[in-house]
């Protein structure tokens, strides 16, 4: 591990024949307490676009979502 390297790493990998959305997501990622400002989040998407569309079904979704947390240290 380097100083570069997150202190905390989460992974997750969704997938769904098909997903349809009623009403467009509002989503984000808060870092509190003891994390960096280069902390990170962030997703890579196959056949599901960014904005999603209401009341639209989206067939052969993954989405790999990552979150990278650095805390900062003791002073």
């Amino acid at each position: 591990m380097t100083s570069e390297d997150p202190d905390i790493t989460f992974t997750s990998t969704v997938r769904a024949e098909e997903m349809t959305f009623r009403e467009a997501p509002d989503t984000r990622v808060d870092f509190t307490g003891d994390a960096a400002d280069r902390s990170t989040s962030g997703s890579d998407r196959t056949n599901l676009p960014r904005p999603v569309a209401e009341n639209t079904t989206y067939h052969d979704v993954r989405v790999d979502y990552r979150i990278q947390a650095h805390l900062d240290p003791e002073t």
